[in-house]
């Protein structure tokens, strides 16, 4: 085996800026292994568009790496995300009244797409550049966006490029140390262009993560200082026992929950905010608190911090099956700031979404919080609206759940997220839409048709008309107000009037979700 390796450049591809936790740790976790290695990490969000290229070929020419690995966050631009409004834009094309909002629709379709399109073809390009100023040099690919769409991007990519599928710390350090099979789930094009797919044997050993040395991430990567006033990502645990409909986690991270040490999390936690500041912490696991074992785990970390006195504000996405009054309160003490999960009123939909608990848990969890000494901590509710099985009835039971948590809570304190199940290839969703024929089998994910595109967001006929007009009524009485009331809580009024108005309330017999819908179709 060679260790010729001396140099490795870490490039995370332009994407809205948000700490890139992923290139820190697996940097970090080379750096514990072999100190001997010289790293730098560069990162395209922090650099204007029209200086991306340059700043690149001179960084790679400047320091002549043995590997550069790119960091590919997202894939699908033209979702909702802080850079651009892709719901706003297709409520308005589909159900807007005025001709004028819905011309105004296509024209900003097309710039969403103009960049889902330039930042997929620069993100290539980049990789082309090094391979032209680095013949020899080995090119890695992971991220997020490549562990969804991995074997699509390998057709794209240079020869002698390996791309990585889930967790990189072991595939990373494995080509490092050059290993002819590198370690993980990853495709290889080799020198000659065909694809190798190689698969993971065994999952990696998660306690092996200890707390990142944060001087070395500095040395490597100056930048690291302008994220320090945001959130900053620490994860505390990889894997996902549940088998959500529309999700991809238990494929990428596995089944079998792992654990890092709840003490070298919270010393990574401490030393972040006593050492450099930060504040803001999210806990980045696929969900924090999410089985009986996890939520023991979660007590643990808690107990670290308190013990340690740590000023932070801090959240991740939750789940309540196994909340216990003394977690809820543990969890506001260390500074919890938000709730936020995965909500619909309704067990039809959680149980034809398969997403694994009972709606009186998660309620009497709300509860715990709220004895527990909740003050102003907002309940953000990310609400799976017009999934698969959703009727009238379903909706309705979701608006009064919400009510429920306005009355616990505080109306103000309770925040609604709007927002339709993304369809991702290889989930039980996609294969369910496809046999329905809402999809065409074969069909690209990646596609530029702007119809395909619109579908991906999945809000279909016939409640997709009374969600869309309720959200484009919302949002004109909002006028683009921040100060105004919530949007989100808006779209449930007028979803709760339209239903509750005489002309629906009678509205036919009551309509019964085929029980587990999704998973009889698998």
């Amino acid at each position: 085996m060679s260790t010729s390796t001396k140099t490795v450049l870490y490039v995370r591809l332009p994407c809205w800026k948000i700490y890139p936790g992923g290139v820190v740790y697996v940097a970090d976790y080379i750096h514990k292994h072999r100190p001997d290695v010289h790293q730098e990490i560069m990162d395209m969000a922090l650099i204007a568009p029209s200086l991306r290229k340059q700043a690149l070929s001179d960084r790679v020419r400047q320091l002549r790496p043995d590997i550069v690995a790119f960091s590919w966050r997202n894939m699908q631009t033209f979702g909702p995300h802080p850079e651009n409004d892709a719901l706003d834009v297709v409520m308005n094309y589909d159900y807007s009244p005025s001709m004028f909002a819905r011309a105004k629709a296509v024209k900003d379709a097309v710039a969403i797409i103009h960049d889902y399109v330039s930042s997929r073809v620069n993100n290539f390009r980049f990789m082309r550049t090094v391979r032209r100023l680095l013949p020899d040099a080995k090119i890695v690919v992971g991220g997020t966006a490549v562990s969804i769409f991995a074997k699509y991007i390998v057709e794209k990519c240079p020869n002698n490029s390996l791309v990585v599928v889930g967790e990189g710390e072991d595939a990373m350090l494995s080509t490092v140390n050059g290993s002819d099979e590198p370690i993980g789930d990853y495709y290889y094009k080799d020198t000659s262009g065909k694809v190798i797919r190689g698969c993971r044997q065994t999952q990696f050993d998660l306690p092996k993560l200890k707390a990142v040395d944060f001087k070395y991430i500095e040395s490597i990567f100056p930048e690291f200082h302008k994220y320090l006033g945001d959130y900053i990502g620490v994860q505390t645990k990889r894997g996902c026992p549940y088998q959500c409909h529309f999700c991809l986690y238990n494929k990428i991270e596995g089944h079998r929950q792992r654990y890092r040490d709840p003490e070298e999390i919270a010393r990574e936690v401490e030393i972040l905010n006593k050492h450099y500041g930060a504040q803001k912490i999210w806990f980045t696991d696929a969900q924090f608190c999410s089985t009986l074992r996890s939520t023991k785990h979660v007590e643990k970390i808690m107990d670290e911090l308190l013990a340690r006195n740590t000023n932070i504000k801090w959240s991740g996405y939750l789940r309540l099956n196994h909340l216990t009054p003394a977690v809820a309160e543990k969890m506001l003490a260390t500074g919890l700031c938000s709730i936020d999960l995965s909500f619909t009123g309704s067990q039809d939909v959680i149980d034809n979404l398969t997403l694994g608990y009972k709606l009186n848990q998660q309620m009497e969890a709300f509860k715990m919080f709220k004895q527990g000494g909740h003050t102003d901590q907002k309940v953000k509710l990310y609400i799976p609206l017009n999934a698969p099985g959703e009727t009238r009835d379903t909706l309705l039971e979701t608006i009064e759940k919400i009510e429920e948590l306005y009355a616990m809570f505080g109306r103000d304190n309770v925040l609604p997220f709007i927002f339709f199940i993304g369809i991702q290839p290889g989930t039980p969703v996609e294969t369910f839409l496809i046999k329905e024929g809402y999809l065409t089998k074969g069909y690209n994910p990646l596609t530029l048709n702007p119809f395909v595109i619109k579908k991906l967001l999945y809000n279909p006929l016939p409640l997709g008309r009374l969600i869309g007009r309720a959200y484009l009524e919302a949002l004109a009485m909002s006028d683009g107000n921040a100060a105004d009331e919530y949007i989100g809580r808006r779209v449930m009024d007028v979803l709760a009037r339209e239903l509750r108005s005489p002309a629906n309330r009678d509205w036919g017999q009551r309509q019964k979700v085929r029980p587990q819908i999704l998973l009889s179709e698998k």
